[in-house]
């Protein structure tokens, strides 16, 4: 049988118009799935409807710009800012130094760019990889609350300037195909219930090709046909371990994670632009996604109020230069340190309740790097008693080598709050100082969450400060010009 005659039969089996899916074509699938996989496997593929697979699909191809409400716009272009931001300062980090020559090393004459390292040409893939990397270089970049183990600008942003600068398209495009791949890499996030990351897979780049291929083939005009197979594709781009939070040593690959979700988002687009097939049921269907990655899922979550819910809306800008798990204990220390005027030579011990995880992967009480160290809810809270968590070079390359940080690190106790769940970022800090007083703070969501979104003035100041090794001025007109992104007709001129 002819490509164009098999091709034609994917899309008659695939058909459900995007239109139905923004009107909540969702409905056709169970309201609730259990999570329990002989249960699951029963309703995941309704016999009066699409798999979940084509539905985000079929989304994904179809969604117009002029669907998107206004929040959820602004939302988009605060994340592409926040991602500019975080490129331009990972690049001079050693690690990013290396991603980079590498990339240029084996993807040079192309049109893309890689930001923070100047103008010269590479192929997307290579500067989806780099790019996706150096975002994440040092525990700055932008995810989501609730926790979805997607982050947006790393992974949807870094593929989608590569192949727009690639192709000569312009910020209008870039914004909607953001969105389009948001929307469905944080609700696949969502369907996992984090418990790949239980099988010790990294959530990010397990997750993140799905979101690039939907980013990548949006900008390239992909039909509903063709983004099933660019997810099926995707399918087999997923992977990154999490063996860096556990045997205290090469955390350099935390950050490599993100940059092979966006590559490989670009990588399963590409392949399907040129024709190549993937699996139509690659997230939900038997050997897929969420059976070999998730010990458990909830694949209601897939489709729920797509089109309706703009997920997108989820997205959180981070304030402190280290893990999102750290983020409410370290803003309860500083409020505490506010309320009550103590110094570090005042406390005697801290004690923090949180997650299970924050108890467990993120109890490092001595990192043995400067990047586990940012991984460590004890010394990002111990660090909070002696400099600014707001000023990234606050952890710079021997933090973790500070003797008074490490000593208090080691009074820090940290215990499972009753009943919390991995994805409430909630915590409550108590610290006992020396002359016997006890105070304590419980926070829910810090300054940049969905509840507490950061306002233009504050993701500027963020902005500036990670931009502050470049002339002021021009890293000024550079934030201004990011926030009416969707004037732009290329982006050619994005680079630094």
């Amino acid at each position: 049988m002819a490509f164009e005659d098999k091709a034609a039969l994917r899309v008659g089996r695939r058909s459900l118009l995007t239109s139905a899916v923004l009107a909540g074509a969702a409905s056709v699938l169970p309201g609730t799935l259990s999570v329990l996989p002989s249960v699951a496997e029963a309703a995941e593929t309704p016999p009066d409807g699409p798999a979940a697979t084509v539905m985000l699909a079929q989304y994904g191809a179809g969604l117009r710009y002029e669907d998107i409400p206004a929040p959820a716009l602004q939302r988009a272009k605060d994340c592409i800012t926040d991602a500019v931001g975080t490129i331009i300062y990972g690049a001079d980090l050693p690690w990013s130094k290396i991603i980079i020559q590498y990339a240029r090393g084996v993807g040079s004459g192309g049109h893309s760019q890689i930001l923070g390292s100047g103008k010269a040409g590479v192929h997307p893939a290579m500067a989806a990889m780099a790019q996706g990397a150096m975002a994440h270089a040092f525990e700055l970049d932008n995810l989501t609350k609730p926790d979805s183990g997607g982050h947006p600008g790393a992974v949807l942003f870094s593929s989608g300037l590569a192949v727009a600068q690639d192709r000569g398209l312009g910020g209008k495009a870039l914004l909607t195909a953001l969105v389009a791949g948001a929307e469905v890499m944080i609700r696949i996030g969502y369907a996992t219930e984090h418990s790949d990351e239980e099988r010790g897979f990294h959530a990010p780049s397990a997750c993140g090709p799905f979101g690039g291929a939907i980013t990548v083939g949006h900008l390239l005009g992909f039909d509903a046909a063709r983004m099933t197979d660019a997810l099926g594709i995707a399918g087999s781009c997923s992977g990154g371990l999490l063996a860096f939070a556990h045997s205290g040593d090469g955390a350099m690959v935390k950050r490599f994670n993100l940059g092979r979700g966006a590559e490989g988002g670009v990588v399963a687009a590409s392949l399907a632009s040129a024709g190549f097939s993937g699996p139509s049921k690659v997230i939900e269907g038997e050997g897929g996604f969420l059976r070999a990655f998730c010990p458990k899922w909830d694949a209601a979550q897939l489709t729920d109020q797509l089109g309706t819910d703009f997920k997108t809306m989820t997205i959180m800008i981070k304030r402190y230069a280290c893990h999102i798990t750290a983020h409410t204990p370290v803003e309860a220390m500083l409020d505490l340190r506010q309320q009550h005027g103590f110094a570090a030579a005042d406390v005697a011990k801290i004690e923090i309740a949180g997650s299970p995880r924050m108890a467990t992967v993120n109890n490092i009480p001595a990192p043995g790097d400067a990047l586990l160290a940012q991984f460590s809810i004890p010394f990002c809270v111990a660090l909070a008693l002696y400099r600014d968590p707001i000023d990234p070079d606050s952890f710079d390359a021997n933090v973790w080598k500070d003797p008074q940080i490490r000593a208090m690190a080691q009074r820090v106790a940290m215990t499972a709050a009753p009943g919390q769940t991995n994805l409430d970022l909630a915590s409550t800090v108590t610290v006992t100082l020396k002359n016997g007083q006890v105070v304590s703070e419980h926070v829910t969501a810090f300054t940049g969450t969905p509840e507490r979104p950061l306002d233009r003035e504050g993701l500027r100041h963020k902005f500036m400060l990670l931009t502050k090794a470049h002339p002021k001025a021009e890293m000024a007109r550079l934030f201004d010009r990011l926030q009416a992104i969707e004037t732009e007709h290329d982006l050619k001129w994005l680079s630094v």
